[in-house]
């Protein structure tokens, strides 16, 4: 489908083998991104890795990511787990004290958002649980959830370039300044104290490489440059940071949200999918981060929710580097290019009763990434680095929560399964549910 949006042509891509097309033969020129007056404004002139164009300053970014924060063994170290697994167990234990009030239900929407978060934010920024380091923590998390909603505004400028007045007198630049004017100066602070913190561990000998977090890994990586060279900057640092925040945490919460959605409203499912974890698990007072590695069925159910609710209906949208040829059709440079995951992962002629939640159908599939049928965190260079850690959270959250409660829905077959979309697809209505605690004897 081809668009005009004001001066940017537009093609949006609803196709497995248009996509399969442009990752054989296209995906280094569709390879720079569509940037826009917010995410200049609040993502440090987009020199983030989800909005920076391709280039040399790109690849070393997104190269620190995949090895250094974001690695299957970064996911699986002492300090992510640890992390992961307090922020589920004050959820547990938040869900365990509402479901202790008579006829409680909690909004789950909003305990999973909070949890999502604290894992995010702790494995970011690693800061105590003293008094300043709480305040510090939650001033991030709110402004960090303001740039992910304002990153996903369209201003007039950004299509009508002539009419960037508009966006003065309504007030839309001062909104973005403001935020990132409160933002900025929290991570200098941030970054400063924990240099200092770096520099006495080494003089005591006490830099254990376990106990990292994120800033304490990209400061290292930026002091083990030479003296000279200034190519990974403290902007670079930042940028990273926010990245974590903005493409992380809504993600994750939003997926659980949607999976247990589809559960309450397949029962059959939810019954398959806790009588696994609480096999796997066994009659112990903790799921061990480890086990979910054995929960086949849970990690279908992950799949499918994926399929059916990509936390990204509309992946971020790619533009042209040099002219390109799809299918036949002449691609200019610099034109933005849409792909459609949505209608992808809904295509009758590549899915069976594709609206339709069935988890089975992933357990003896080949790999669906392979031929683009199932793209929710994208694909190629611009696929998201963040892939690992956003699973682990996501399986280990849905986990406890089906281990530890039976769930119960006043009308679970009339669940809203509208949605809203921001920079991820919301419901619409959050998912309210009563918690039953369930017995181990």
């Amino acid at each position: 489908m081809l668009l005009q949006l004001g001066h940017i042509p537009t093609v949006v891509v609803s196709s497995a083998l248009v996509v399969n097309e442009i990752m054989k033969g296209h995906d280094s020129a569709l390879s720079n991104r569509a940037q826009s007056t917010a995410t200049n404004a609040l993502l440090y002139g987009s020199n983030d890795i989800g909005f920076a164009n391709y280039g040399e300053s790109w690849k070393q970014k997104r190269k620190i990511c995949v090895r250094e924060l974001l690695s299957p063994k970064m996911v699986e170290s002492e300090s992510i787990r640890l992390v992961r697994e307090g922020a589920v167990a004050e959820l547990v234990d938040k869900v365990r004290e509402a479901a202790s009030r008579t006829c409680s239900s909690v909004n789950l929407s909003e305990l999973v958002v909070e949890a999502a978060n604290n894992i995010i934010c702790n494995s970011a920024l690693g800061l105590k649980n003293d008094a300043k380091g709480v305040r510090c923590k939650d001033s991030v998390k709110k402004l960090a959830k303001k740039v992910m909603f304002q990153v996903g505004v369209v201003t007039i400028g950004d299509h009508f370039p002539w009419l960037s007045w508009v966006d003065v007198v309504t007030g839309k630049l001062q909104q973005f300044k403001n935020t990132f004017q409160a933002l900025d100066p929290l991570f200098d602070e941030i970054i400063a104290e924990r240099r200092s913190s770096i520099i006495n561990r080494r003089a005591h000998d006490d830099d254990d490489d376990d106990q990292r977090d994120f800033v304490d890994i990209l400061i290292q990586l930026q002091q083990q440059q030479p003296a000279n060279n200034n190519a990974f900057s403290n902007i670079d640092i930042k940028s990273i940071l926010l990245d974590m925040f903005v493409a992380g945490s809504e993600t994750t919460s939003v997926t659980v949200e949607w999976a247990m959605s589809e559960l309450m409203k397949n029962p059959v499912e939810l019954k398959k999918v806790q009588e696994e974890v609480r096999r796997v698990v066994g009659k112990k007072s903790n799921v061990e981060d480890n086990k979910v590695k054995e929960m086949e069925y849970l990690k279908c159910v992950v799949k499918e929710t994926l399929r059916l609710h990509p936390p990204a209906p509309l992946l971020a949208p790619r533009v042209a580097r040099s002219h390109v040829k799809l299918k036949g059709y002449d691609i200019p440079a610099k034109t933005r290019l849409y792909v459609n995951a949505w209608a992808i992962q809904r295509d009758p002629q590549v899915w069976d009763n594709p609206e339709e939640f069935i988890p089975e159908r992933h357990r003896h599939s080949h790999n669906h990434t392979q031929d683009f049928k199932l793209i929710p965190f994208g694909f190629g260079r611009r696929g998201c680095p963040g892939t690992n850690f956003g699973l682990a959270s996501v399986e280990y959250m849905l986990a406890n929560l089906l281990y530890y409660f039976n769930w119960e829905s006043q009308q679970a077959q009339a669940i809203d399964m509208s949605e809203i979309f921001g920079l991820a697809a919301y419901k619409r209505i959050p998912l309210h549910l009563k918690p039953i605690p369930f017995s181990f004897q």
